[in-house]
């Protein structure tokens, strides 16, 4: 069975097969997560998003690390909270984890990292966001050897250790 850790830290500088990141629509780079993701990667991932055509919430694409320590970059587009009901928002960020993982296990990734999807700027309330991140990944952990849920704020960390003590 594989192992489900929570870490506060960097995604950037995890070696790992693949890192996820919280994209924006067009792939083609952004704020937060994203943008961090971009900068350290640098131009050749944004030379490969723009040949994907961009991704719908929900929905995932895989490109090369390029110069991060991960070997792959999964791109996942998720909710923006107040655009949708709560169990609208939740069904498409449980599809970002869900497609995610889908799209590691085709390409034979072992060890995967998660940021906390759509709780910055896109308003998902962390704490859930936290719970539909772990609970999902729960239930594909058998598929891999590792996975990370990565978090970057004192107060998701905070929230975290709370409801999940045993995954630290």
């Amino acid at each position: 069975m594989g192992k489900i850790k929570i870490i506060k830290g960097d995604i950037t500088k995890l070696s790992c097969d693949g890192i996820v990141n919280a994209a924006n629509s067009s792939l083609l780079g952004g704020g937060g997560v994203d943008g961090a993701i971009h900068r350290v990667a640098g131009p050749e991932l944004l030379a490969e998003c723009r040949t994907l055509g961009g991704c719908k919430t929900g929905q995932a694409k895989i490109t090369k690390g390029y110069s991060l320590p991960s070997r792959f970059v999964i791109h996942t587009v998720g909710p923006i909270y107040y655009e949708h009901s709560p169990a609208e928002a939740e069904a498409l960020l449980t599809s970002c984890y869900e497609n995610s993982l889908t799209l590691a296990k085709k390409n034979g990734l072992k060890t995967i990292a998660f940021p906390l999807i759509s709780a910055g700027v896109y308003g998902y309330p962390q704490r859930d966001a936290i719970k539909v991140a772990v609970e999902t990944m729960k239930l594909h952990q058998n598929d891999f050897e590792e996975l990370t849920l990565v978090l970057f704020g004192e107060r998701e960390f905070g929230f975290a250790k709370e409801d999940y003590p045993q995954l630290f």
